[in-house]
């Protein structure tokens, strides 16, 4: 069998918006992997243009100072293949409907995007008959998107979880291993790399809540939006949240939790991030550093794992490429990829309506009656306590205080706010430390 040469090869025009660190690394394998990438497309990818705000700054040999331009718009209109990497809203939105309005297929990182208002970017593709793909907008590296659209389209999946922002978890194993406060163990990953200079969309949850409303929306066929999804970070766990649990026997996590609640006609979807204690035995406990991993339950296929780089340059700009390529072979052999498929139309639970174990640390007066109080608030809610663990704080405080951490069986979220309500009512209760839900059990 003859080899075709590449350079006999017709070329597709490739458009890179942002030159950041994704960017560069994209454009880098594309200049590395040139021959191979036109074996396995059949055309060749040839970078003709790549939107940056700072034309002058040196981006390595890769990036020549001759393919900038500050001009997106019309970058995009000649292009057959967009790249979105430069984040954010817009005009990343705009570009990308431009794109499309004139012919072009789309790959985007752009999780936020996605998130807020992805429904505009599918009925475009759709519209004009172009490619949407956006792997790399879900854990990184790790191919996740793709499964669950296309290799699980004839399963029911049920629940998928999973950790999926690199720097919370870092942050978290680095509290579990040296015994660290948010604050020190933030620093660490912020000197590392792992953590930008202002984390809040890490550490408040809102970068793994983008993540759940894609998958949530991929997983049940119904369009999830990012206010939908019930979001809370790691910014108030404690060294001692962290040492309670491991005394527990489990472990601290941000997890990104969505599933199917209900059945028939009453079936409704749950989508959720928040630190959550789960068993060191579980898989999930032992995903250290800035890596991510992600389980999925399906009816026929069971559980799945899937695991690797969550963040950084190289990986995610694997997963962009193997967009490009998917995208790019669309092109030159006709047919379009995946679609949006929103039938279902499930709508989202309130998280007041769902059901959690919980782990409740209170500081409380020492003195006789105080548990039997404690117990009586938590009975009258309807909440079981599972387990109790008391310890005098010996701080010279009049009166003399306690911390009393408890664990709960499975009750209602409605009733746990209205019995730490209560609590904050009462003169015995000093204050409620930290409420943490229990997973994976």
């Amino acid at each position: 069998m003859t080899s075709v040469s590449p350079a006999s090869l017709p070329a597709l025009r490739v458009a890179v918006l942002g030159a950041g660190t994704v960017g560069t690394e994209v454009i880098r394998l594309i200049a590395e992997q040139g021959e191979d990438l036109a074996h396995r497309i059949g055309a060749r990818l040839e970078v003709i243009g790549v939107a940056a705000r700072d034309l002058e700054r040196d981006r390595g040999p890769h990036v020549p100072r001759a393919l900038l331009t500050a001009d997106a718009s019309a970058l995009v209109r000649q292009a057959d293949l967009v790249i979105e990497v430069m984040g954010g809203i817009e005009p990343a939105r705009s570009l990308l409907l431009e794109a499309m309005e004139h012919g072009a297929s789309v790959v985007t990182a752009n999780k936020a995007l996605l998130a807020q208002d992805g429904v505009t970017l599918y009925e475009a593709a759709d519209a004009h008959g172009v490619d949407l793909h956006f792997e790399a907008a879900v854990a990184g590296a790790i191919p996740l998107v793709r499964p669950v659209r296309e290799s699980l389209a004839g399963d029911r999946i049920q629940r998928v979880l999973g950790i999926v922002n690199g720097t919370t978890n870092y942050v978290l194993d680095a509290m579990t291993r040296t015994g660290a406060s948010f604050q020190d163990a933030l620093a660490s990953a912020q000197e590392l790399g792992y953590a930008e200079a202002d984390p809040t969309a890490d550490v408040q949850g809102h970068d793994a809540a983008a993540k759940a409303s894609i998958l949530a929306s991929l997983a049940f066929h119904s369009r999830v939006n990012l206010s939908e999804v019930h979001c809370e970070g790691i910014t108030e766990v404690s060294a001692q949240d962290i040492a309670a649990a491991s005394r527990m026997g489990r472990t601290i996590k941000l997890l990104s939790i969505v599933e199917r609640v209900g059945e028939g006609e009453s079936e409704r979807i749950s989508a959720r991030v928040y630190p959550a204690l789960i068993p060191s035995s579980h898989p999930l406990a032992s995903v250290s550093e800035a890596f991510n991993a992600v389980f999925i339950e399906a009816d026929a296929a069971g559980s799945l794992m899937f695991y690797g780089q969550g963040a950084g340059g190289a990986p995610t700009a694997s997963a962009v490429l193997g967009d490009a390529v998917s995208a790019a072979r669309q092109r030159v052999h006709g047919g379009v990829g995946p679609r949006e498929y929103s039938y279902a139309e499930l709508a989202v639970a309130p998280l007041a309506e769902l059901r959690s174990a919980f782990y409740v640390s209170l500081t409380v007066q020492d003195r006789p009656g105080v548990l039997a109080a404690i117990a009586g608030t938590f009975s009258a809610h309807g909440i079981s306590i599972s387990t109790i663990h008391q310890e005098l704080l010996e701080d010279g405080e009049e009166p003399a205080r306690a911390h009393i951490g408890i664990t709960t069986h499975t009750a209602v979220e409605s009733a746990m706010t209205a019995a730490l309500t209560d609590f904050a009512g009462t003169a015995t209760v000093l204050d409620v430390d930290s409420v943490l839900r229990i997973e994976g059990e």
